[in-house]
Parts: C-alpha cells; structure tokens; sequence
C-alpha cells in the first residue's frame, strides 16, 4: 500500500513559479509509474504530466509543455512538478498518482485516472491575473 503526501501549493501571481512535491511511503517507489492530475471546480479531474518509471520518459498535457517539468529523486521517494510561467486557468487542486501497471499498457493508461490505484489528498493551487 502506497501512501502519497502532496505539498507545495499555495497563491502565485501569472508568470510566477512553484514546485509540487509528492513524498511517497513505499520503498519500492522507483517501480511506480507516477503522474500528477489536476482538478479544477466545476471540471473532471485533468491528466497533467506523467513518468515512466522504467527509462524515466515524460509525458505531458499539451496545455503545460514547455512550462512545467516532472521528475523523480527516488533517494528521496519523492516526485515532483515544476511549473513555469503559471497562468491563471493552471488553478486547481493538484493530486499525485502511482501505479504500476505493465509497461505494455503504457500508452493506453498513463493519462486515465482511472488506471492509478494509489492518490495523495491533493495540494490547491492558485494562479491570481
């Protein structure tokens, strides 16, 4: 049973930064697919960006390329998303995920909820014009 703990959130200005990080219990960590979604008011929760555990691929929303950046430091058990150049429609309640589902379904799962067993409790973030 995978624990995540998300932190990191908080009120920035347009064009301002902040760094989520996503602390996880398991010491297998370095075997989780991770990924982070977000979930605005009102909306369905949305895939943001997701890592790939077995070469460390990326992957990301076409609407935060070039701005936000995930990792993984598995000495710390932690990932993280970087996110650059913030605009006011990135608010949302952010949520780290884990999985491990097999590498052959990849494609098909690293942007679905759905496939993810394993949520953090969420982080808000506020992006003010």
């Amino acid at each position: 049973q995978v624990q995540l703990i998300e932190s990191g959130g908080g009120l920035v200005q347009a064009g301002g930064s902040l760094r989520l990080s996503c602390a996880a219990s398991e010491r297998s960590f370095n075997t989780y697919h991770m990924a982070w979604f977000r979930q605005a008011p009102g909306k369905e929760r949305e895939f943001v960006a997701a890592i790939r555990w077995t070469d460390g691929s990326s992957y990301y929303v076409d609407s935060v390329k070039g701005r936000f950046t995930i990792s993984m430091d598995n000495a710390k058990n932690t990932v993280y998303l970087q996110m650059d150049s913030l605009k006011p429609e990135d608010t949302a309640v952010y949520y780290c995920a884990a999985d491990r589902f097999q590498g052959s379904r990849w494609y098909s799962s690293f942007s679905v909820s759905g496939e993810y067993d394993y949520w953090g409790q969420g982080t808000q973030v506020t992006v003010s014009s």
